[in-house]
C-alpha cells in the first residue's frame, strides 16, 4: 500500500518526537517545552530515515535498488547529525560566550547535533515503527 511510505516516516517522527519529550521532561522533572528542537535522544533524523529504509527492506527485499538509495541517505543524515550539527552547536557555543555581554546579542542555540548513541536509538525507533506499519498494512 502506498500510503504507508508517506505514513511510516510521519509516525516514526511522532514516536521519536514523544519519546524524546518523556525523555527530557522526565530529567528535568518538569515538562520540557524549552528543550524542544534539534538534538537529543532518540534522534528524530535517524528514526525518519532509517524508518524509511526499513520499510523498503521488509516490503521490496534488501537487493531492491529503493533499499540502496534509501541507506545511502540515511547515512548522509546521520552523518550530518551527529558530525556537522554538532560542529554548529559548538560554534554557537562559542559565538554566545564571545558575545556574552551585549545586550543586542539573540543567544543562540546551542546543542544541535546528536551522540552516536541518540542516533542508534534513533535507528531502533525507526525499524520499530517500520515493523509495526508493515505488519498492521496490508501490502
Amino acid at each position: 500500500m502506498a500510503l504507508s511510505y508517506a505514513l511510516t516516516p510521519f509516525l516514526a517522527w511522532l514516536v521519536a518526537g514523544s519519546l524524546k519529550f518523556l525523555i527530557n521532561s522526565l530529567r528535568a522533572g518538569q515538562l520540557a517545552f524549552g528543550h524542544i528542537g534539534y538534538g537529543g535522544m532518540p534522534s528524530n533524523h535517524s528514526a525518519i530515515v532509517s524508518s524509511m529504509a526499513a520499510l523498503i527492506a521488509f516490503r521490496e527485499g534488501m537487493s531492491h535498488p529503493a533499499f540502496g538509495i534509501a541507506v545511502t541517505l540515511a547515512f548522509i543524515v546521520m552523518m550530518d547529525a551527529n558530525a556537522l550539527r554538532r560542529q554548529v552547536g559548538r560554534h554557537a557555543s562559542a559565538i554566545n560566550r564571545i558575545a556574552g555581554g551585549d545586550s543586542a546579542h539573540t543567544v543562540l542555540r546551542e546543542r544541535m547535533g546528536h551522540t552516536h548513541f541518540e542516533i542508534a536509538a534513533g535507528i531502533l525507533v525507526g525499524i520499530a515503527v517500520a515493523a509495526a506499519v508493515h505488519h498492521l498494512l496490508p501490502q
